[in-house]
């Protein structure tokens, strides 16, 4: 019964910040890597940041120094701190997981959150 929960999206305007969580709960044996990803109206879904233990965080070029990554291991929670938000930002952002559950904890398995949805505009 894994379950990714995003939190905190919403409307902002440009050049404003947003933090989006996400939560990961259920019968998770171990969580390898965290990441965001975005789709917005007419495009391809996008990986925009992804941090895996022990690993550096890595982003898309077009939210490098504005956005951060960050995790939570022991709470399995990852945040991504979005700052000077302009329009292009606007989108769906879906957390994903990578993780083991109790039922095989050497099986790593991707599992995706509903979206929340960032709207930047003035």
């Amino acid at each position: 019964q894994v379950q990714l929960m995003e939190s905190g999206g919403g409307l902002v305007q440009p050049g404003g910040s947003l933090r989006l969580s996400c939560l990961a709960s259920g019968n998770i044996w171990s969580i390898n890597a965290m990441g965001w990803y975005r789709q917005a109206p007419g495009k391809q879904r996008e990986l925009v940041a992804h941090i895996e233990s022990g690993g550096a965080p890595m982003y898309v070029d077009s939210v490098k120094g504005r956005f951060t990554i960050s995790r939570e291991n022991a709470k399995n929670t990852v945040y991504l701190q979005m700052n000077s938000l302009n329009r292009d930002d606007t989108a769906v952002y879906y957390c994903n997981a990578e993780l083991s559950t109790d039922n095989d904890p050497m099986l790593l398995v991707n599992y995706w959150g509903q979206g929340t949805q960032v709207t930047v505009s003035s």
